[in-house]
């Protein structure tokens, strides 16, 4: 990931790492349509050898309306990573603001005990270039 400072969350020794992008050429401010793309690490710091196995995201507008998305996997995927590995993908979320913030939990399962447990993606806002970061 490069580019500005990721927002960042560990949790049972996983990092979940999300740098967030505005997308103008997808955006459409004259009818109340702002998008963004976001890509998410996820780094296995630890010792035990995991799968992602649902995500559950919170995202909220300027005018403080919640949506919230839950379901198996990421794109399709429930990824197994090992210790030292990571793993990487990018989405999008679209807004009928010119801002908002997204913060989510994802389950996880130790491979080895099916113990599972949830980790957190770190709060982050959806700020339009130029304004700053509204968060972190």
């Amino acid at each position: 990931m490069q580019g500005e400072p990721a927002y960042e969350a560990i949790t049972r020794s996983l990092a979940v790492r999300v740098r967030p992008s505005f997308l103008p050429g997808q955006s459409d401010p004259a009818n109340r349509r702002w998008v963004w793309a976001y890509q998410i690490e996820i780094e296995n710091l630890g010792r035990e050898m995991v799968q992602l196995l649902t995500r559950h995201w919170i995202i909220t507008d300027a005018w403080g309306r919640v949506e919230e998305v839950e379901g198996p996997g990421v794109i399709g995927e429930q990824p197994v990573i090992k210790p030292g590995e990571t793993y990487a993908y990018g989405s999008g979320c679209p807004l009928s603001t010119p801002s908002g913030t997204m913060v989510g939990t994802y389950r996880m399962t130790v491979i080895e005990t099916r113990e599972t447990f949830d980790i957190a993606i770190p709060h982050f806002s959806l700020d339009l270039p130029g304004g700053g970061r509204v968060m972190n």
